[in-house]
């Protein structure tokens, strides 16, 4: 209990730093009337008088004195309730790093850009990461160059805003700086050192070498304020490589793996924000943006005995590469104008998501040598498509009554991308595909097997969609937001909000929150909403077969569709929304030097959706075993549980003038315990709730953030130089191995301290250096599990905490004319 309360207190003197980040970036906004914060449609409401608590990270000010170069790492070291941890070895979460918010799913946080709906990845988080079963947003797709800050909601907003927005909303606000150029070449490399005794061992001393340049320039357009500012990007990021020892560990068949890490990178971005008035009363704007990614990832290791070589091709076996490419587009366009009063926004916001893999470095065993090394293995594609309109209007009513209401019509397209035959199908001995008709005696054995065990077919490291797959809907959404300030002191809101989804039916949502000044520098602020999640179309519909073997018998696993016969027979329900409620109270005091804000939080999430565990046939109905021979094992997204999260979120921020300098503290903190509440197994599944959630899994959704994250900063500017040391502690995550409900692994609280300075050379150039994680901490070795391939990701240790690539040196050169 001491340690507990040591945290809390911890927590509630470290928060400081945060919010004056937060004052600092709003008051220097020349035109704060004409600011709506996200979380408020009234355009007279601050940050600092909000009743919800609501953070505003100045991303130039931030990423220019860290290492961080992808919005969601900037955010997981920036922001104490956001966590995202790089991928290994999980297929496409390789490529996107799945990001949550108070440890909720990758899907219950919504994102914005430009106060819009942001367009989700295509992506399902299925192998080897933290939100299986869950789809989410690729924040990467959108360029560090291109954003002026980002304001992140930490309440339930749901009625506001619609679905995904349960744990909060986080809106990206583009540029808009109307006159010059300027440009930012980052530069920085891993400098290799084994924690423990040489446990791990490295390809080269210095890795992970990453370019990045970023150009933005911006000019006016016409008289009345009209403007253009593009943003052009590039980033190259090599492998970092963390292998466990294959001196100490030894492993049988295919682990450890023997090339564990970051996967290696090649980003190109191209972002605009453009407005334009055509009249006195009316104004055009738009965003365009493209993005493409391709990522080069290690998959597993296949040994010169694995099941899945062919030694005559690989006679040392080989580490299949997946090379995954994902383009991305964005394009919104819209008209503000005023009608009797009111401030009209009409806008079409539309998103595509495309993600094609490419496998490298492998091969179909049952093809034997004839097999190709390299398959197209399809991908997915995701297009959403939002019109709507808010209209919002001031109203002399008491100290001041804001009213908006508007309408929102939604589209949406998932596509499956059927790869190559050879890169999914399994094939006899005589070249035909097999089928559940074909005589075991025509299989394709192991040579030498006893008992016979056969060769696994498609494409080694990630088998290839076998299906092309094409479905749609649409949503309807009509919402009313309101505020009134009742005294000077004391304000209201509340907002309601209808939904229509062509596939599952209806949903309505309220949310009421308000904040009473005691004295103008502290304020009692709270909130109470429910909340929603659609279905995403993948989670409905995505289907994946594939065979393999285990111990030597021929294995066919279905990942059922929701809609497919199979879960019908299994009693899995049609998905349905997830609903949730929300509650918060807390405090805000500010003095001017002093700021700090605390906040609690409760949210109740039912029938949330996840990826249930492989269910044998055996566990089955009788009427799905018959109706389906050729199934040996299956699973399906479900509602399946419902979970309970409670937390508090300390902000604290001081600033002094010490000599001729200013000293710039912030310390945030964030407690938050998550529990399961109920498996909701289906009436035929009833008994084997252990199967639905095992205790594996409901680790890993218990993992998803630590229990406690503290970010401390300490900012000193003096003239034209200044320093930044920057620590997060991380605390300790426990995840579960293969070998059963006991089978615990540690991950120790850890300390990361990242230290930089600059030197302003004139109002135009300015250089920094600095390190990243400068002392060098790695996640706990996993030890006794690496040599049984036991952990999730096959190395010596997990994608948790704050990465496993150690310390990097930078520097970062900024120019301006």
């Amino acid at each position: 209990m001491k340690i507990k309360y040591l945290s809390a207190l911890f927590l509630g003197t470290t928060a400081a730093l945060y919010s004056q980040q937060v004052s600092d970036t709003i008051s220097k906004e020349a035109k704060i009337e004409e600011i709506a914060i996200t979380g408020s449609r009234n355009k007279k409401r601050t940050v600092v008088n909000t009743p919800v608590p609501i953070d505003v990270i100045d991303i130039k000010q931030v990423s220019q004195s860290t290492g961080q170069i992808e919005v969601n790492q900037l955010l997981q070291f920036a922001a104490p309730s956001f966590n995202s941890n790089k991928q290994s070895g999980s297929d496409g979460a390789d490529a996107v790093d799945p990001a949550t918010l108070r440890g909720l799913g990758p899907d219950q946080t919504l994102l914005l850009l430009n106060g819009k709906r942001y367009h989700q990845s295509s992506l399902v988080n299925l192998f080897g990461t933290k939100g299986r079963g869950n789809t989410g947003y690729d924040m990467n797709t959108i360029p560090i160059g291109a954003i002026k800050r980002i304001e992140v909601l930490r309440d339930g907003a749901a009625a506001q805003y619609g679905s995904d927005a349960i744990a909060g909303v986080i809106n990206v606000i583009l540029n808009d700086r109307d006159k010059g150029f300027e440009g930012n070449a980052f530069y920085g490399m891993n400098l290799f050192k084994s924690p423990g005794n040489n446990d791990v061992v490295s390809d080269h001393k210095v890795d992970g070498m990453t370019f990045n340049f970023n150009g933005n320039y911006g000019t006016k357009i016409g008289s009345q304020g009209g403007f253009a500012n593009f943003t052009a990007e590039f980033v190259n990021k090599d492998f970092s490589i963390r292998n466990a020892n294959p001196e100490i560990y030894k492993a049988p068949n295919e682990a450890p793996r023997q090339r564990f890490g970051d996967a290696k990178s090649q980003n190109v971005y191209f972002f605009g924000n453009i407005e334009v008035p055509l009249s006195d009363n009316l104004k055009f704007y738009s965003h365009p943006g493209f993005s493409q990614r391709s990522t080069n990832a290690n998959a597993w290791t296949r040994q010169a005995d694995a099941d899945g070589n062919v030694p005559e091709v690989y006679p040392n076996g080989f580490n299949p590469i997946q090379n995954t490419n994902i383009t991305d587009f964005t394009f919104d366009n819209g008209l503000k104008f005023k009608v009797a009063g009111w401030d009209v926004d009409f806008y079409n916001a539309f998103g595509s998501n495309r993600f094609t893999y490419q496998i490298d470095n492998t091969i179909n065993a049952t093809l034997g040598v004839r097999s190709p090394t390299s398959f197209n293995a399809g991908g997915h594609s995701l297009l959403q498509n939002t019109t709507g309109f808010n209209a919002t209007k001031q109203f002399d009513v008491l100290e001041g009554l804001n009213i908006a209401f508007g309408s929102e019509f939604r589209y949406e397209k998932f596509d499956i991308i059927r790869g190559q035959e050879a890169s999914y199908a399994m094939y006899d001995i005589n070249g035909n595909v097999v089928t559940p008709d074909t005589p075991k005696n025509l299989l394709v054995a192991v040579p030498g097997s006893d008992p016979v065990r056969y060769r696994p077919g498609g494409s080694q490291g990630f088998p290839g969609y076998s299906i092309n797959l094409n479905k749609s809907r649409n949503n309807f959404a009509a919402y009313v937001d309101t505020e009134l300030d009742i005294t000077k002191k004391w304000m209201i809101s509340l907002a309601g909000r209808f939904e229509n989804y062509s596939d599952f039916g209806s949903t309505i949502n309220g949310k009421f929150a308000t904040r009473y000044a005691i004295t103008p520098q502290f304020a009692l602020r709270g909130s109470v909403s429910t909340g929603f999640r659609a279905p995403s179309l993948a989670q409905k519909y995505y289907a994946l077969q594939f065979t393999n073997f285990q111990g030597g018998n021929l294995v066919t696993i279905q990942l059922a569709s929701n809609d497919s016969d199979l879960a019908k027979l299994a009693g899995i329900s049609q998905l349905k929304e997830e609903t949730s409620l929300n509650g918060s109270v807390g405090f805000t005091f500010n003095t001017g030097k002093f700021t700090a804000t605390v906040d609690g939080y409760y949210i109740n999430v039912k029938n949330r959706i996840v990826l249930t565990g492989n269910f044998s046939r055996e566990d089955l109905p009788l009427e799905a075993q018959e109706r389906y021979p050729y199934i040996d094992q299956a699973q399906f997204f479900s509602n399946a549980i419902d979970t309970r999260t409670k937390g508090v979120d300390v902000i604290l921020s001081y600033n002094e003038t010490i000599g001729s300098g200013k000293l710039t503290a912030t310390l945030a903190g964030n407690y938050n315990e998550m529990e399961i509440t109920s498996v909701n197994a289906s009436d035929q599944l009833k008994g084997k709730e252990d199967i639905y959630l095992s205790a594996r899994e409901r680790a890993f959704i218990l993992a998803s953030a630590p229990k406690t994250k503290i970010n401390l900063s300490l900012n000193y500017r003096l003239s034209r130089f200044n320093a930044n040391v920057q620590l997060v502690r991380f605390d300790k995550v426990t995840l579960i191995g293969y070998n059963g409900p006991t089978d615990y692994q540690t991950y120790n609280a850890r300390v990361t301290t990242d230290l930089s300075f600059g030197y302003d050379f004139s109002k135009s150039v300015s250089l920094t250096i600095g390190s990243k994680n400068l002392f060098n901490r790695y996640p706990t070795l996993q030890t006794a599990a690496v040599s049984d391939g036991n952990t999730e990701s096959g190395g010596i240790f997990d994608p948790v905490q704050m990465g496993f690539a150690g310390r990097q040196a930078f520097a970062r050169f900024n120019f301006r004319f």
